[in-house]
């Protein structure tokens, strides 16, 4: 692996836990830390990596930034005793904002090239260009989810924060196989913005459809290999240090949406940006990215144990036909999430409602849109 250390400043534990140590049962116990000496990434499974830049809005570097979520992190208990995880400090910030996307690229890129699942903590969410950058370097054709509140395409504003998916969605190359936005809130966003997006098949999920059938989020996440999500996305009361909107996603239902991060066997990196320290309540948004990133670490428990979808033995197997066209579902024993066939023979996450549309001879949304894109 390329020595990523020169990218990275360790961490100070005294300063994040005021020298009060933690008892054995606690993340900090679990995670191996850059503390100072650079850990051995051998058999990790998750790496995190903090990023303090906010240039993006308009501030400078919020220093503590993720180590205020670690704080609250290391104090979870851990409960999942089959995932390994390490935190390599948190990405220096770079002369400029194209610098520190540089930085973040190099880092994410070395992580991924060894099989590791990378989690970004803090920054503006336009570091979801330096994410996304690692793949482009690596040439590896992606599915990307955004989580927010907005659609950050304002190209008319100076936020680079605001208008960042512009390079990432329309840059050449691009390596952007299908885009899915997830939690848009209408009333932040124009309509022939959506109509756009709409005529590039690409799927935007507003918020009241996302919160009546969160679990139909799933299957949007398990294709994805990328997530980005912006705390913008939940709610004030539940997310203080984004003043946003009085409206989003509840603590439960984001904590839900990084579950299924974890559970998706193709997703490799999760970004959670957005979160300044100084606009922060009691640490309660700190509290709720911890509990966040805890569920990943859950869900990822779980995915393990998924088999393969070449083991048919361990899938229930359903041969259905809608519109004069025949296909099949198929449902894991083990984790009671189901895929659809379609006419190419390939795969694709999908819902048990999919099932059920499909069963009543109607043609499932999920289905449709998929074969519109492989056309």
């Amino acid at each position: 692996m390329y020595d990523i250390h020169e990218f990275l400043t360790p961490i100070n534990i005294a300063a994040i836990n005021n020298d009060e140590g933690y008892n054995e049962s606690q993340l900090a116990g679990f995670i191996k830390i850059y503390e100072n000496e650079f850990p051995d990434l051998t058999g990790i499974d998750i790496v995190i990596a903090g990023i303090n830049e906010f240039r993006g809005d308009g501030f400078i570097a919020q220093e503590d930034a993720a180590d205020a979520v670690r704080r609250q992190l290391y104090q979870l208990y851990s409960w999942h005793k089959d995932i390994s995880v390490a935190d390599v400090g948190n990405i220096k910030c770079g002369a400029t904002l194209a610098d520190t996307f540089a930085a973040v690229k190099t880092v994410v890129g070395e992580l991924l090239e060894s099989g590791k699942t990378v989690i970004l903590l803090g920054g503006s969410h336009d570091n979801t260009l330096g994410q996304y950058y690692a793949y482009r370097d690596l040439k590896k054709i992606i599915e990307a989810t955004v989580i927010d509140a907005t659609i950050d395409l304002k190209s008319e504003s100076p936020a680079r924060s605001q208008n960042f998916l512009m390079e990432m969605l329309t840059s050449e190359p691009n390596v952007i196989k299908h885009y899915n936005h997830i939690g848009f809130q209408s009333y932040f966003v124009h309509p022939r913005m959506l109509e756009t997006m709409d005529k590039l098949r690409f799927d935007c999920y507003r918020l009241g459809k996302a919160k009546e059938q969160i679990e139909e989020m799933e299957p949007v996440i398990r294709n994805s290999d990328l997530v980005s999500f912006d705390i913008a996305a939940i709610k004030y009361s539940d997310a203080p240090s984004s003043a946003c909107s009085p409206n989003g996603f509840t603590g439960e239902e984001a904590c839900t949406l990084c579950r299924y991060a974890g559970l998706s066997p193709n997703l490799s990196s999760l970004g959670i940006y957005g979160y300044n320290p100084n606009n922060d309540i009691e640490s309660f948004t700190a509290l709720q990215i911890a509990q966040m990133i805890w569920y990943f670490i859950d869900g990822k428990n779980r995915s393990i144990r998924e088999t393969a979808l070449t083991d048919r033995q361990n899938f229930n197997e359903y041969h259905t036909a809608f519109a004069e066209v025949d296909t099949i579902f198929i449902q894991s024993k083990k984790t009671g999430r189901w895929w659809m066939e379609l006419p190419n023979k390939k795969l694709i996450a999908c819902s048990y409602n999919d099932y059920l549309f499909a069963s009543n001879n109607e043609i499932p949304e999920r289905w449709l849109r998929a074969q519109e894109r492989e056309a």
